[in-house]
């Protein structure tokens, strides 16, 4: 009962960090609920593993990416249908502005163009998380964080810059 309680505080304590890389990976709301519980569930499983040399957080973003990413990869596998016109919802937040809003579109347009792994890196990075704890997460060492962090800024500026003046 003690796990149950631990992991269910756990679980409530950081579910941002889960509902984060749902949203990064998954477009359609049911995909998103699929992919949470998928999460949820490898953490579970996963548990008793955790030896606590590393902070909850990192445990969860470890687990949650390298489920968002088997998940995505299974699903191309997949037969996937479209509807013929999808329709982006831009809801305005009263406290954001116009070009504030703008800015961020373009943001999460790059990313979008992003391959699976150098979008769990970006998150992170944007969550402000260490190179040491992205390395940890990613299981790659920190200059090799460095060097992909670098590359991906340097791709996300070109996206931006093309689709900036029209080029995409």
């Amino acid at each position: 009962m003690q796990l149950k309680n631990e992991f269910v505080e756990i679980i409530e304590t950081n579910q941002g960090i889960i509902h984060k890389v749902c949203s990064l990976y998954c477009k359609d709301e049911d995909d998103k609920k699929d992919l949470f519980q998928e999460i949820v569930l490898q953490l579970w499983k996963s548990l008793g593993f955790f030896r606590k040399e590393s902070k909850v957080s990192s445990w969860m973003y470890q687990i949650a990416l390298n489920t968002a990413i088997t998940q995505l990869r299974k699903n191309y596998k997949k037969p996937r249908f479209e509807a013929i016109s999808e329709v982006v919802l831009n809801i305005k937040d009263s406290h954001r502005d116009e070009v504030y809003e703008e800015k961020l579109q373009f943001l999460y347009y790059a990313i979008s163009q992003l391959s699976e792994i150098e979008k769990g890196l970006i998150m992170l990075y944007l969550e402000d998380q260490s190179n040491e704890e992205i390395a940890a997460i990613m299981g790659i060492t920190q200059n090799n964080v460095r060097v992909k962090l670098h590359r991906i800024q340097e791709k996300i500026k070109t996206l931006l810059n093309a689709k900036i003046n029209g080029k995409s």
